[in-house]
């Protein structure tokens, strides 16, 4: 060319942080819509596996699932080979400098820092499991459950033939599929659990039948009281949980159950801002304050749109979708978040547990007055073998009727009936036009009226008569 030599334009580069749901679906998002040659992307993880099933951990641990290669969609080769992303596993981000625009990632395994220069950077770092400030917790014996490699040791732990008996501090979703997991190794398991009812999440009417279903299964259930250290022995090894009321639960093992926390202790230190809920503080673009810098997954925080708050919702789910809304932003194209209604389901043995919306507590929280109502129905027509009972409890809001949240408790074909209800949330409907649902029928699937559709009448009369009173 006149006046000089051509120089093509430099590639952009992305950085991501976190090789799980968030970062890698940006990652792949932006690809599909950027070649190599006008993106490169360099995704850090800090473990062995990317794009891997956390919610399948319980189920490989138990042995229900064998191998773990069933729990992982994608590996790191296959990012490198099939989608030109340079992935680099045991690499730990320990800093960000914004103004410079690079990252610092540790070489776990070489045990040397690399330097890499961003113009785009996504923050997908998870979350971190809650660690209580007790003695103990970091002793020898005491298992987290967070990424496989956490799983692996943990279920090598309980397929030791050493192990004998199993404490779990914290009776919420994960607390109680570990619990059930040890169970399945046939070990003497027991549950410590801060609140009166398992699942906090759930209302206490609803949480009492949880506790059944974990009796059941010849669990031991320690409820309203919680951790206050855990004993070791010479060896530094856990050998009991001293709760805080002063019982000694004897334990070769000790699983942390207690729930996460958003991961931000990164974004804390390069000045990247975080919202009320404690994520990273983002638009409906996924777009964090600092210019070129995304957020997505469990370490940033979700508008939810009933009660209007910004919330932290740790669930792979939103995780993907978030992840995606980052690519395609990136990849040149216009994608938004739409927020998060609090819809989550288990299964403890038998008994299938759903929820979605809000709880009579976060109702109260959110300031909103309200309504409720239960019903105990079967998952088919009672006469159709098979029938199983179900209970749905129904939150609404009071004079407009307005659906606020649903929770389900039952056995086989229960549980998956909340997605009616979370549809009905999500578009902000009233109980009486659930009442008027087109929903299928047949014997085998339901009985003629669906204990969803008994539900939404029971609470619309509710609501009437709070509106007559």
């Amino acid at each position: 060319m006149p006046g000089g030599d051509y120089s093509p334009a430099m590639p952009e580069r992305l950085v991501v942080i976190g090789g799980d749901a968030a970062g890698m679906s940006a990652a792949s998002q932006a690809r599909r819509r950027r070649g190599a040659d006008d993106l490169e992307i360099v995704a850090f993880e800090r473990g062995r596996y990317t794009s891997y099933s956390a919610c399948g951990i319980p189920y490989w641990v138990s042995g229900t699932v064998d191998d773990v290669a069933a729990l992982v969609s994608r590996t790191p080769e296959a990012f490198r080979r099939d989608w030109d992303i340079d992935v680099r596993t045991r690499h730990e981000v320990i800093g960000i400098d914004l103004d410079r625009r690079t990252v610092t990632a540790r070489d776990l395994e070489a045990g040397r820092d690399v330097v890499e220069p961003f113009d785009q950077l996504v923050y997908a770092t998870g979350s971190v499991p809650m660690r209580p400030p007790i003695d103990g917790i970091d002793a020898a014996g005491v298992y987290g459950v967070q990424t496989l490699d956490d799983g692996a040791a943990l279920r090598a732990a309980l397929h030791d033939d050493s192990t004998r008996r199993v404490v779990v501090v914290g009776g919420g979703y994960i607390g109680l599929e570990i619990a059930e997991a040890a169970r399945l190794c046939d070990l003497e398991v027991t549950v410590v659990n801060l609140s009166p009812t398992p699942i906090g999440t759930f209302d206490p009417d609803v949480g009492e039948y949880v506790a059944d279903a974990v009796r059941g299964m010849g669990i031991e259930l320690v409820l309203g009281d919680g951790a206050g250290c855990i004993e070791t022995d010479a060896a530094g090894r856990a050998v009991a949980v001293h709760t805080a009321s002063g019982r000694v639960l004897p334990a070769d093992v000790v699983v942390l159950g207690l729930g996460v926390r958003p991961n931000v202790a990164l974004a804390e230190q390069a000045g990247i801002p975080l919202g009320t809920s404690g994520g990273v503080r983002v638009d409906r673009r996924q777009r964090t304050l600092v210019d070129g810098v995304w957020s997505a997954g469990d370490c940033c925080e979700s508008v939810h749109r009933l009660s209007g708050e910004r919330v932290v919702v740790a669930l792979g789910t939103h995780a993907n979708k978030q992840g995606r809304v980052v690519g395609i932003n990136i990849g040149g194209g216009y994608a938004t978040f739409p927020g998060v209604i609090g819809t989550a389901v288990t299964k403890v043995c038998d008994l299938e547990v759903a929820r979605t919306g809000l709880s009579e507590q976060e109702c109260r929280q959110a300031g909103l007055t309200f309504v409720t109502a239960s019903v105990d129905s079967t998952t088919r027509a009672g006469y159709y073998p098979g029938a199983a009972p179900i209970r749905v409890k129904l939150t609404a809001e009071r004079r407009s009727g307005r659906l606020l949240g649903a929770q389900i408790v039952g056995r086989d074909g229960a549980a998956k009936r909340i997605d009616v209800l979370a549809v009905c949330c999500w578009n902000a409907m009233a109980v009486d036009e659930v009442l008027g649902l087109d929903l299928s029928y047949a014997p085998p699937f339901a009985p003629v009226w669906d204990p969803v559709l008994i539900a939404a009448r029971k609470a619309w009369e509710a609501v009437e008569a709070d509106i007559r009173a």
